[in-house]
């Protein structure tokens, strides 16, 4: 959808207040990259709670140290990957799939891109924290900031590309 064809959301309507309206012109302008970095943060605070709640339970559990990386890393991808979607799909991108069909197909395509930044990430977190002994957190937000730009640009470029003909 074009900006004159999109209905102002809930963000719209924020920075319409007028506590806000001085940001408002800002916010039109740069509306997508502000809005994936918002839900970036977001998406990357899911991230790390389920990462760490897992971790905390695989420990517990008495597995090692790198099963604990790899399998609390894929647990949390998943969560915040299905979180990432619903917010891109309708907030950052205003995504123009219809039909089960065109769905489908947006959905295969972000997580497929997600799946491959998940081996960026698990490859970084393998190198990080298990081979280098990095800390933890340290290699979580190390690997979390490379994810976030790489799926940035598969996002824009891939997924949610906007078709002339739309």
């Amino acid at each position: 959808m074009s900006e004159q064809q999109r209905q102002p959301d809930i963000f719209d309507k924020l920075v319409h207040l007028k506590i806000f309206r001085w940001f408002e012109p800002f916010f039109q302008k740069n509306r997508e990259v502000l809005m994936y970095l918002f839900f970036g943060v977001l998406t990357t605070a899911v991230s790390f709670v389920t990462a760490g709640i897992s971790k905390h339970l695989l420990e517990n559990a008495g597995l090692g140290k790198a099963p604990v990386s790899t399998i609390s890393t894929a647990i949390s991808w998943i969560c915040a990957v299905t979180f990432a979607y619903i917010t891109n799909r309708i907030w950052v991108f205003d995504s123009n799939a219809k039909g089960k069909k065109g769905i489908f197909a947006e959905m295969v395509s972000f997580y497929g891109g997600r799946l491959f930044t998940l081996f960026v990430e698990m490859g970084i977190m393998w190198l990080g924290y298990d081979l280098m002994d990095i800390n933890y957190w340290v290699t979580k937000i190390f690997a979390n900031i490379v994810v976030l730009i790489l799926n940035y640009v598969i996002s824009k470029l891939i997924v949610f590309k906007k078709k002339a003909d739309q």
